[in-house]
């Protein structure tokens, strides 16, 4: 394939280089000149993480083909700035906190100093829509608004420079605004994370994914690909040479496919060569035959009688059951002036971080196996990948990467046993860097949840029991479903002291993308849940939703739901903040307690329109009516 010669002036010097007729700016500017500050993140244009200038004009070079480059002057964030001598936005972005994992920060800042280019005496709403090109998922924007805010009044002479220099600590670090100490690398695109990084001699790995939901596999030929020039080995699960397994809880995840497939996306097999382009036309030519299985999306199915078994340890198709038990639900419901019941759910979500997944295995000079990639539970990983090579846990070694953003989403490890594999299959160092898409496919999500809530409660709207079942969709592999259920379990009821308890949470197999850990760790289906039956509680008792969590809120001395005794408690203190913050009125006082006789006693009463089901006193009542 012919060559494309680029002449260019990058960061003030004229450079001429030669790339691939396909390649991107982005690829120019990564690959050929080793500028990885501009970073990828979609390979659409649509997240800003690529961002640079041509010809003074900011651009996303995932967008800007190479060959229009030829003969423009580019300015990358590499080029804003001599290390140690940040430029003004650069050091307010340092001074107000607005670089967290710092994988977005690089374009933020090309689109903040963009924006101040072009309108130095730019507003905030101005500011907003200028950098409304690029995304972040960390920092909620407000930090980094501030730092454009900032800069431009040191630039315009409103504030010295000496506003943007780090404050000073007198005593204790507790309490100090104290700045991020590798903030200057993040604002300065120095900082390397797993894609930016160069080996020699370094292979580039692909992977073949299943296009199955479930299917049993028959055969897989490699012969094709083996043979094409500049592939350096291709690996299947029969390259395995241990205990082919890993999970967080159970070990119910193969290196690749093994036997069978159990959701659209896993891998099948995997190619190391020369260059990704020679690597994916390689995946082409691998021949998997494949015959189709049912398959199980819904959870409820996957726990009928004679459902498809996904995982032979597991012929019910389930991961995991937490029960919680706590008092007697039958007296405490016995006890209720007032029964409330429904359902909720939880749809499945992408973890969405800026930086997709990547890393790099080699076998260093003393045979040790290295893995670098931004995993979350680097000690787990080696623990387990010890086992899967069939190595000595001295002979391996993980090596933790910048985590360009990971919610929980890179605690599994789901590629970089593929890439310890090629390592050693090929002894040259291999590199896997995963798009946009095969990180949507590929990678855990958060669990779909469904939960069933019954609430028993008095006229004065102190809750006498609860019943909570909630039944998650795990997906393909347990991965962390085990831990999420029994953290959904602990905080199904939210901070309040409930007498009488019967909690259910359970995980079970389907062939939909695997479910992992994500921030909250089940809490937010769980609290989903409860917090809008408390709404609907008070609506219902026509009482303030606030009074009726502070009847109900634990205390000092109060029992959790697991039975431990709280000899410190702040609830009242977090519930009177949010109270101010959310500057909440209180409506005209209601009837409560012994003035109200029944569920149509005296009093003023809102029509409750919520969907659950009211029980009183023998009668039931669907909220959806008024009840008035």
């Amino acid at each position: 394939m012919s060559k494309l010669t680029i002449e260019a002036e990058v960061n003030g010097r004229k450079v001429s280089r030669t790339t691939a007729p396909y390649s991107r700016l982005l690829d120019f500017l990564r690959e050929d000149l080793n500028l990885t500050g501009t970073k990828e993140g979609c390979g659409a244009g649509e997240c800003g993480t690529c961002s640079v200038f041509v010809d003074g004009k900011l651009v996303k070079s995932c967008l800007m083909p190479a060959a229009k480059a030829a003969g423009t002057k580019i300015e990358t964030i590499e080029g804003l700035a001599v290390p140690a001598e940040l430029t003004p936005v650069q050091r307010a972005f340092h001074k107000t906190g607005a670089s967290q994992c710092g994988y977005c920060i690089p374009g933020m800042v090309m689109a903040a100093t963009s924006a101040l280019r072009e309108n130095p005496d730019a507003g905030i709403e101005e500011i907003k829509e200028r950098l409304g090109g690029n995304i972040c998922r960390c920092t909620g924007y407000t930090k980094i608004f501030e730092a454009v805010e900032m800069a431009r009044a040191v630039i315009a002479g409103d504030m010295p420079e000496t506003a943007l220099e780090e404050d000073g600590v007198e005593d204790s670090y507790i309490g100090a605004n104290v700045r991020r100490l590798d903030a200057p690398s993040k604002v300065s695109g120095r900082l390397k994370y797993a894609a930016d990084m160069k080996m020699p001699d370094m292979l580039q790995l692909q992977v073949l994914r299943s296009p199955h939901a479930h299917a049993r596999i028959l055969s897989i030929d490699t012969s094709e690909a083996e043979a094409m020039d500049g592939v350096a080995c291709v690996i299947t699960a029969a390259d395995v040479p241990g205990n082919d397994g890993f999970g967080v809880f159970v070990h119910d995840q193969p290196i690749m496919a093994r036997g069978k497939v159990r959701h659209v996306g896993e891998a099948v097999a995997a190619v190391a060569a020369e260059d990704h382009v020679i690597a994916r036309q390689a995946l082409e030519k691998i021949k998997v035959e494949y015959e189709t299985l049912p398959g199980l999306f819904d959870p409820e199915d996957a726990l009928a009688p004679g459902a498809p078994v996904i995982h032979e340890y597991a012929p019910g198709n389930l991961v995991k059951h937490i029960p919680v038990r706590k008092g007697d639900v039958s007296k405490g419901f016995a006890e209720a002036n007032l029964i409330l019941e429904d359902d909720f759910g939880t749809q499945q979500v992408e973890h969405a971080y800026l930086e997709p997944e990547a890393g790099i295995a080699y076998v260093d000079a003393d045979d040790t196996v290295v893995v670098i990639s931004p995993s979350q539970n680097i000690t787990h990983h080696r623990h387990m990948l010890a086992e899967i090579i069939a190595r000595p846990i001295n002979k391996v070694r993980f090596i933790m990467s910048p985590v360009g953003g990971g919610f929980g989403g890179k605690e599994d490890m789901i590629y970089q046993g593929m890439l310890a594999l090629a390592a050693m299959k090929t002894h040259r160092p291999v590199q896997l860097n995963f798009t946009r898409e095969e990180s949507l496919i590929a990678s855990a999500k958060r669990h779909p949840s469904r939960v069933h809530y019954k609430m028993g409660l008095k006229w004065n709207g102190r809750i006498t029991a609860i019943e909570f079942d909630m039944l998650s969709d795990g997906g393909a592999f347990g991965m962390s479903s085990e831990g999420v259920m029994r953290k959904a379990a602990i905080l199904s009821c939210g901070p309040y002291e409930v007498d009488n308890l019967k909690v259910d949470t359970r995980a079970v197999y389907t062939n939909n993308t695997p479910s992992g850990a994500f921030r909250t760790f089940g809490g937010m289906q769980a609290q989903f849940a409860t917090e809008s039956m408390m709404d609907m509680a008070a609506e219902a008792l026509d009482m303030d939703p606030f009074e009726i969590r502070r009847i109900n809120m634990m205390k000092i001395g109060a029992k959790t739901h697991t039975q431990q005794t709280l000899e410190t408690a702040s609830l009242d203190r977090v519930l009177n903040a949010a109270e101010e913050a959310s500057r909440w009125e209180k409506g005209a006082p209601r009837v409560r307690g012994s003035e109200r006789g029944d569920l149509n006693g005296p009093g003023t009463r809102k029509p409750c329109t919520l969907g659950a089901r009211i029980k009183s006193a023998g009668a039931e009542t669907s909220t959806s009516e008024r009840v008035a």
